[in-house]
């Protein structure tokens, strides 16, 4: 499901609700959900899971085409823990 698939169904669901608005609460969560983890907190939505920023230190690897070493700086990646209902419900709990 993409963005605008969510706000359409959210939109289907509540007729009394206008398109714009709920297309600006989809977006005010995730920009929440952007900018907490920006700032290195963890978001957790109970029954879904849980966003955080894990940290990956600096490394050697290797460029696929030529086999050089490559000096690859540290990072910082989203990470997302499921949690238990989701968990339950997709291995058919």
């Amino acid at each position: 499901m993409i963005r605008s698939e969510l706000i359409q169904k959210i939109a289907d669901e509540n007729p009394h609700l206008y398109q714009r608005d709920v297309e600006r609460i989809v977006n005010t969560i995730f920009e929440e959900i952007i900018e907490a983890m920006a700032r290195g907190d963890r978001v957790e939505l109970r029954g879904f899971g849980a966003f955080s920023v894990k940290r990956r230190d600096a490394r050697v690897g290797r460029n696929p085409r030529t086999g050089e070493s490559v000096q690859v700086e540290q990072k910082h990646v989203p990470f997302f823990k499921t949690g238990k209902y989701l968990r339950d419900r997709l291995n058919g709990r």
